[in-house]
């Protein structure tokens, strides 16, 4: 019987695949090629080789250790998280198309990798590795749709980030530009940079559509089209480099820290969601020459048409569908557990303690309600809000269609749409939970939701746990600033 290795490099089409990257291999003058693949927290990981090898790699993939999946990352105590020194080595096929020349080095292409246990393991060898989160959320999302009638997530995202300033130590520390929100401006102070930032986003198949000053030092939000879950947690992976990048190129840091400064608002990463049914892929070329791109054509692709099941069905120009308001009543009813993942750092809870900045902190729904976790930002789309800037793409992708697809199958009732303020509505007598407020909590809430957690299937959870956990343990084993100043000369 073929192994699952065998079967994803034996699929059908994908040697004509191959072969079309070998003619632009040679046609762009692409010398050496990156095979990346996402690690536990959303770090871009792999190897590079020499385009002379494409062939090769493409059919029997390179070998790295398992301990790559975790960022090859020690715990407090100096041992490897996830997977020790003694752990086989995975294997990484890259996926043909996701072939892309980077624009700001012409001679270096871009994969994208499927990851697989080892050919010789003992247990599953050659099967499909459960610590590759982008992979899990491939399956995860063709089993949903097997299992709902071909009904699909799709998703934009709302990337805020800083770019800050290099004080005389050459440490990240001010904001390049003042925190003014909607401030053209301040958005022209740092036009040389995110102009950059746009031109490689659609040399890279981002069609974007619109960005702007947010209210911190140096923020700026820059966004592109919605599209298929996966294709759009691969564009944020890209965005993200980018502007690391544009960042060297311009002498300046790009920061996707959740919370650097308080008083001013953090950077959140809102995911805008809808399931459908039906439509049909097209060609977006965002500026390229559709006849000569740099990339194969599935870096272009958007999913458009179709049926929007979040529409509303009835006399409510705002109140969702059936199954949109099932599908909330999975996140509201699953969202404490959720948040482990959207608010996935220390500094993540900075933002929903530093009140007064729009972040969510209750469980609950609205329609253009910002105070609440869930709101209807537009006709057809739930804005999830309790997610930041240091969030894994994959990981929620998969988080969200475990929630969605528990309320679907449910029939979850969310409740009323609170169109109050939610601290008033609290005040009125409205008993709401409120989101975990430490990331140990959201850890706990985690562990208790078998729903939320069958988003991270076989070794998933376990990475993921364990490395959060170590990160909660460092932090609460340490001495900070605040500490010092508020004990030190404190007389019991």
């Amino acid at each position: 019987m073929a192994t699952d290795i065998e079967r994803f490099v034996d699929a059908p089409g994908r040697a004509e695949q191959v072969r079309e990257v070998r003619e632009r291999i040679d046609s762009l003058g692409i010398e050496y090629l990156y095979l990346q693949f996402v690690s536990v927290t959303g770090k871009i990981m792999g190897k590079g080789i020499p385009a002379d090898h494409w062939e090769s790699v493409a059919r029997k993939g390179f070998q790295l250790v398992y301990g790559a999946t975790v960022n090859l990352f020690t715990d407090r105590a100096g041992n490897y998280l996830g997977y020790g020194p003694e752990a086989a080595e995975l294997v990484g096929i890259p996926e043909p198309e996701t072939f892309m020349q980077l624009p700001w080095e012409k001679r270096i292409g871009r994969f994208y990798c499927t990851l697989f246990r080892n050919r010789e393991e003992r247990e599953e060898p050659g099967a499909f590795l459960t610590a590759d989160c982008r992979g899990n959320l491939r399956r995860l999302h063709d089993d949903f749709k097997e299992k709902h009638d071909q009904l699909h997530l799709r998703m934009g995202t709302e990337p805020e980030m800083m770019w800050l300033k290099f004080d005389e130590n050459g440490k990240p520390r001010d904001g390049f530009s003042k925190p003014y929100c909607y401030h053209i401006d301040q958005f022209e102070s740092l036009r040389p940079v995110y102009m950059q930032v746009i031109r490689y986003c659609r040399a890279m198949g981002l069609d974007m559509i619109q960005g702007d000053h947010e209210d911190a030092p140096g923020q700026l939000e820059l966004n592109w089209t919605f599209d298929d879950v996966l294709r759009n947690a691969d564009r944020l992976t890209t965005y993200r480099q980018i502007c690391s990048q544009v960042a060297r190129e311009n002498g300046i840091f790009a920061c996707f820290m959740t919370k650097p400064f308080m008083g001013v608002s953090a950077s959140g990463c809102h995911h805008n969601i809808s399931l459908w049914r039906g439509g049909e892929d097209q060609l977006v070329p965002t500026g390229n020459d559709p006849e000569n791109l740099p990339g194969m054509s599935e870096n272009y692709m958007y999913l458009k048409g179709g049926e929007n099941t979040f529409m509303p069905d009835g006399d409510d120009p705002q109140l969702p569908g059936v199954v949109g308001r099932h599908a909330i009543g999975g996140i509201v009813h699953h969202l404490r557990a959720m948040t482990a993942i959207g608010c996935s750092t220390v500094n993540s809870y900075r933002r929903l303690w530093d009140t007064g900045f729009w972040a969510p902190v209750f469980a609950d729904w609205g329609y253009q309600n910002r105070t609440t976790g869930l709101r209807v930002s537009a006709p057809g789309r739930f804005e999830y809000r309790s997610v930041d800037s240091m969030v894994n793409p994959y990981l929620m992708g998969a988080a969200i269609l475990a929630a969605a697809g528990d309320g679907v199958d449910n029939e979850l009732d969310p409740g009323e749409p609170e169109e109050r303020n939610i601290y008033e509505a609290m005040e009125a007598g409205k008993q709401v939970r409120k989101l975990p407020m430490s990331l140990g909590e959201a850890l706990e809430a985690l562990e208790n939701d078998d729903v939320i957690r069958s988003g991270l299937p076989g070794e998933m959870y376990r990475l993921y746990h364990e490395y959060k956990s170590d990160e909660w343990a460092r932090f609460m084993s340490t001495v900070t600033d605040w500490d010092n100043d508020t004990y030190m000369e404190c007389l019991p």
